[in-house]
């Protein structure tokens, strides 16, 4: 991707997250690339008065579980988004803390999308079948609503 990097010195708060869109309807948790995604897919369902809110853990370790926490209470649904397989990706770690400290809060199950189970191949036509792409994020936002 392009954009604007800053000439100056700058750094990113380890261990804390960052909410790059506010919403009511839907969390999702996204990391890297996929924040994009999320985003994008994000903008479009607004225009069908769908609100999601896009967090941006930055940082796995230490996880800032605090802001994941409070975004699933308002939203209670929660979608993670990750390049990473499902099985065995740290989406898993993050559906288990909010199992245990937001279930009561949740309206439906947390929905987790990551790489199909297959190695990821290195010709970008066949990479774009295996990860994550906008469609999967939409599909998996409209399935916890």
């Amino acid at each position: 991707m392009k954009g604007p990097v800053p000439e100056e010195e700058y750094s990113i708060p380890f261990g804390q997250a960052d909410i790059k869109k506010e919403g009511k309807d839907v969390t999702v948790v996204a990391t890297s690339y996929t924040v994009h995604l999320s985003l994008n897919v994000a903008a479009k369902l607004e225009k069908e008065g769908i609100s999601v809110e896009v967090v941006d853990p930055r940082t796995l370790v230490p996880l800032d579980k605090e802001t994941i926490l409070a975004s699933v209470k308002k939203t209670s649904r929660a979608v993670i988004v990750h390049e990473a397989h499902v099985t065995g990706g740290f989406g898993g770690e993050i559906a288990a803390i909010l199992a245990d400290e937001a279930f009561g809060f949740l309206d439906s199950p947390v929905k987790r999308v990551g790489a199909k189970w297959s190695p990821i191949p290195f010709p970008s036509q066949q990479e774009d079948a295996v990860l994550p792409q906008e469609a999967d994020i939409e599909r998996a936002i409209r399935e916890v609503l």
